[in-house]
């Protein structure tokens, strides 16, 4: 699994400071250079979507490295699961 999150942490997403959640929104909008409020309207609209918005959310969160490089997948699945 180590390529893996390793892989993730080389993506140029991180998730943003500026969170109110798990700062998913608040990354991707650091990451256009986006306003973060524009980025949570669109996420809110996106979850009236059936599952489309829910599910990229929910993946978006496990997966995105913290501005530490922590990935919240990776604490979850803890050492043993690890290679």
């Amino acid at each position: 699994m180590e390529p893996v999150y390793d892989s993730l942490r080389a993506l140029p997403f991180r998730r943003g400071p500026e969170r109110w959640l798990g700062g998913v929104c608040g990354g991707i909008a650091a990451k256009f250079g986006l306003n973060p409020l524009l980025v949570r309207l669109l996420m809110l609209i996106a979850f009236a979507l059936p599952v489309i918005g829910w599910v990229t959310y929910l993946v978006a969160w496990l997966v995105l490295p913290w501005q530490d490089n922590s990935i919240p997948l990776e604490r979850v699945l803890g050492p043993g699961m690890r290679r």
